[in-house]
C-alpha cells in the first residue's frame, strides 16, 4: 500500500478563492499525523489566468515540499452555481495534472465518501466531519479554517479507503 520511504498523502478542497490543502503522514496502519495544513488564496480581482497560474505554483511546491506518495482531491459531484463549479473543475485539473505528471498516485472522492469515511455516515454534517477530524488525529482543536479541516477529511478518507481498494484491485486482477 505505502511502500515510499515517507508516506504522505496531500488532501485538497479544490476552490479559486480558496483551496484547501492537508498533509498527512501515515506513520503505521493506527497513526496519522498532522504535517500540514491551509489554504491557498487568490484575489477575486485578478483575472482567471493568473489565478490558475498563482494556485497551480502552490500546489507545485507543496508537491515539491512534502513528495506525497498519494494526492486525494474532493470531486465535484453537484454544484447548483456553475460558475462555482467551473473554477473548482479547474483547480482540481491543474491539481490532478500536476501529481499525474509526477506520477503520484492520484484518487478523486465524493463529499458523501469522505462523510461517510470519516464518519460513518453519507448524510453527516460539516461539523460532525470537522468534530471527527480533530479526533482521528489527535488535535486538541478543530483545525480551521474549514477549507482545510475538509481537506484533511479527504486525505484521512483516501488514508482509510486505499487499502480497501488495493485489496479489491489484487483480487479482481486474480479472478482473470
Amino acid at each position: 500500500m505505502f511502500a515510499q520511504r515517507e508516506n504522505y498523502v496531500l488532501g485538497i478542497d479544490p476552490g479559486l478563492t480558496r483551496c484547501g490543502y492537508a498533509v498527512l503522514q501515515v506513520v503505521s496502519a493506527n497513526e496519522v499525523k498532522m504535517t500540514a495544513l491551509g489554504v491557498l488564496r487568490t484575489k477575486p480581482e485578478n483575472d482567471l489566468s493568473s489565478r490558475l497560474a498563482e494556485i497551480a505554483a502552490e500546489i507545485n511546491d507543496l508537491l515539491d515540499e512534502y513528495q506525497p506518495t498519494a494526492v486525494a482531491v474532493e470531486q465535484i459531484f453537484f454544484q447548483s452555481n456553475v460558475r462555482s463549479a467551473m473554477s473548482v473543475g479547474q483547480v482540481s485539473g491543474l491539481v490532478l495534472s500536476a501529481a499525474a505528471n509526477r506520477g503520484v498516485q492520484v484518487a478523486q472522492y465524493s463529499p458523501n465518501q469522505v462523510k461517510l469515511a470519516i464518519t460513518g455516515w453519507g448524510g453527516a454534517d460539516k461539523a460532525q466531519v470537522q468534530k471527527m477530524v480533530k479526533q482521528r488525529l489527535k488535535l486538541n482543536s478543530i483545525p480551521k479554517p474549514a477549507d482545510a479541516a475538509d481537506a484533511a477529511a479527504i486525505a484521512l478518507c483516501h488514508i482509510a479507503s486505499s487499502p480497501l481498494a488495493a485489496r479489491i484491485a489484487e483480487s479482481m486482477a486474480g479472478k482473470k
